[in-house]
Protein backbone atom coordinates (compact mmCIF):
# COMPACT_ATOMS: atom_id res chain seq x y z
CA UNK A 1 0.00 0.00 0.00
CA UNK A 2 1.51 3.32 -0.55
CA UNK A 3 -0.02 6.29 1.60
CA UNK A 4 -1.23 9.92 0.35
CA UNK A 5 2.68 11.15 1.50
CA UNK A 6 4.54 8.46 -0.80
CA UNK A 7 1.74 9.46 -3.43
CA UNK A 8 2.78 13.30 -3.34
CA UNK A 9 6.53 12.45 -3.97
CA UNK A 10 5.40 11.01 -6.84
CA UNK A 11 2.81 13.01 -8.37
CA UNK A 12 3.04 16.94 -9.18
CA UNK A 13 -0.98 17.21 -8.33
CA UNK A 14 -1.53 19.16 -5.11
CA UNK A 15 -4.93 20.67 -3.84
CA UNK A 16 -7.18 20.48 -5.45
CA UNK A 17 -5.85 18.62 -8.50
CA UNK A 18 -4.38 15.90 -6.14
CA UNK A 19 -7.39 12.65 -6.99
CA UNK A 20 -5.56 10.30 -5.46
CA UNK A 21 -5.43 9.02 -1.37
CA UNK A 22 -4.00 5.69 -1.48
CA UNK A 23 -2.31 3.08 -4.04
CA UNK A 24 -4.34 -0.39 -2.68
CA UNK A 25 -2.03 -2.44 -4.75
CA UNK A 26 1.32 -2.14 -7.41
CA UNK A 27 1.82 -5.07 -9.59
CA UNK A 28 4.37 -5.12 -12.28
CA UNK A 29 1.04 -5.69 -14.42
CA UNK A 30 -1.34 -2.90 -12.47
CA UNK A 31 -1.95 -0.76 -10.14
CA UNK A 32 -5.35 -0.23 -8.28
CA UNK A 33 -5.60 2.68 -6.25
CA UNK A 34 -8.51 4.65 -4.44
CA UNK A 35 -10.12 8.32 -4.20
CA UNK A 36 -12.37 9.37 -1.24
CA UNK A 37 -15.34 11.53 -2.66
CA UNK A 38 -16.57 14.27 0.21
CA UNK A 39 -18.67 16.84 0.35
CA UNK A 40 -16.14 19.14 0.77
CA UNK A 41 -14.06 18.63 -2.56
CA UNK A 42 -14.36 22.24 -4.36
CA UNK A 43 -16.19 21.08 -7.22
CA UNK A 44 -19.04 20.38 -5.64
CA UNK A 45 -19.89 24.04 -5.21
CA UNK A 46 -20.81 24.65 -8.71
CA UNK A 47 -21.16 20.88 -9.91
CA UNK A 48 -23.93 21.22 -9.09
CA UNK A 49 -25.31 22.81 -5.78
CA UNK A 50 -28.44 21.08 -5.04
CA UNK A 51 -27.92 17.72 -6.78
CA UNK A 52 -23.76 17.15 -6.51
CA UNK A 53 -22.36 14.77 -9.53
CA UNK A 54 -18.04 14.95 -9.61
CA UNK A 55 -17.06 16.12 -13.06
CA UNK A 56 -16.35 13.19 -15.08
CA UNK A 57 -13.47 14.76 -16.22
CA UNK A 58 -11.81 14.93 -12.89
CA UNK A 59 -13.20 10.80 -12.66
CA UNK A 60 -10.89 10.53 -15.76
CA UNK A 61 -8.10 13.02 -14.32
CA UNK A 62 -8.35 10.39 -11.21
CA UNK A 63 -8.35 7.10 -12.84
CA UNK A 64 -5.38 8.89 -15.32
CA UNK A 65 -3.46 9.81 -12.14
CA UNK A 66 -3.61 6.28 -10.79
CA UNK A 67 -2.07 4.51 -13.83
CA UNK A 68 0.98 7.27 -13.30
CA UNK A 69 1.65 5.69 -10.25
CA UNK A 70 2.74 2.44 -12.53
CA UNK A 71 5.40 4.85 -14.07
CA UNK A 72 6.54 7.12 -11.48
CA UNK A 73 5.98 4.88 -8.65
CA UNK A 74 9.57 3.13 -9.52
CA UNK A 75 12.83 4.10 -8.12
CA UNK A 76 14.23 4.40 -11.42
CA UNK A 77 11.60 7.06 -12.26
CA UNK A 78 13.04 9.81 -10.00
CA UNK A 79 12.41 13.22 -11.15
CA UNK A 80 10.17 11.86 -14.09
CA UNK A 81 6.48 12.42 -14.64
CA UNK A 82 3.81 11.23 -17.07
CA UNK A 83 1.91 13.59 -19.01
CA UNK A 84 -1.64 13.08 -20.37
CA UNK A 85 -1.62 12.93 -24.60
CA UNK A 86 -4.86 11.77 -25.05
CA UNK A 87 -7.83 9.69 -23.76
CA UNK A 88 -9.80 7.58 -26.14
CA UNK A 89 -12.61 5.29 -25.38
CA UNK A 90 -13.80 6.89 -22.47
CA UNK A 91 -16.99 5.77 -21.09
CA UNK A 92 -18.75 7.70 -18.28
CA UNK A 93 -21.25 4.95 -16.99
CA UNK A 94 -22.43 6.05 -13.63
CA UNK A 95 -22.47 9.43 -11.52
CA UNK A 96 -19.85 9.66 -8.45
CA UNK A 97 -20.97 11.62 -5.64
CA UNK A 98 -20.34 12.59 -1.73
CA UNK A 99 -19.30 9.59 -0.03
CA UNK A 100 -18.85 7.41 -2.40
CA UNK A 101 -14.77 5.55 -2.72
CA UNK A 102 -13.96 5.63 -6.17
CA UNK A 103 -11.81 2.44 -6.74
CA UNK A 104 -9.44 2.65 -9.86
CA UNK A 105 -7.69 -0.31 -11.46
CA UNK A 106 -4.92 0.63 -14.46
CA UNK A 107 -2.39 -1.13 -16.41
CA UNK A 108 0.15 0.01 -18.71
CA UNK A 109 -0.90 -1.24 -22.09
CA UNK A 110 2.24 -0.64 -24.11
CA UNK A 111 5.28 1.33 -23.64
CA UNK A 112 7.94 2.58 -26.76
CA UNK A 113 10.58 4.98 -25.72
CA UNK A 114 9.06 7.67 -23.71
CA UNK A 115 5.22 7.32 -25.36
CA UNK A 116 2.89 4.97 -23.85
CA UNK A 117 -0.71 4.05 -23.30
CA UNK A 118 -2.56 3.03 -20.83
CA UNK A 119 -6.38 1.22 -19.71
CA UNK A 120 -8.14 1.79 -16.59
CA UNK A 121 -11.95 1.66 -15.24
CA UNK A 122 -13.14 2.81 -11.92
CA UNK A 123 -15.46 1.26 -9.66
CA UNK A 124 -18.10 2.23 -7.00
CA UNK A 125 -19.00 -0.61 -4.10
CA UNK A 126 -18.23 -2.87 -7.54
CA UNK A 127 -20.06 -1.23 -10.26
CA UNK A 128 -18.56 -0.06 -13.17
CA UNK A 129 -18.73 4.11 -13.46
CA UNK A 130 -16.07 4.86 -15.88
CA UNK A 131 -13.36 3.37 -18.19
CA UNK A 132 -11.09 4.71 -20.89
CA UNK A 133 -7.89 4.39 -22.75
CA UNK A 134 -5.29 6.90 -21.44
CA UNK A 135 -1.76 8.09 -24.01
CA UNK A 136 0.70 9.75 -22.32
CA UNK A 137 4.80 10.44 -22.62
CA UNK A 138 7.13 9.85 -19.67
CA UNK A 139 9.62 13.10 -19.49
CA UNK A 140 11.33 14.87 -16.72
CA UNK A 141 9.56 16.89 -14.28
CA UNK A 142 8.88 20.64 -15.61
CA UNK A 143 9.71 21.80 -12.43
CA UNK A 144 12.60 20.14 -11.33
CA UNK A 145 12.95 17.61 -8.21
CA UNK A 146 9.92 15.58 -6.15
CA UNK A 147 7.49 16.83 -4.35
CA UNK A 148 7.86 20.51 -5.56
Amino acid sequence: MIDIHQIMEFLPHRYPFLLVDRILEITDEYVVGLKNVTINEPFFQGHFPKEPVMPGVLVLEAMCQVAAMMIVGKPQAADMAMYLTGVEKARLRKPVVPGDQLITRARILKIRGKIGKAEAEARVEGDLVAEALFGFVVTERLTGGKGE
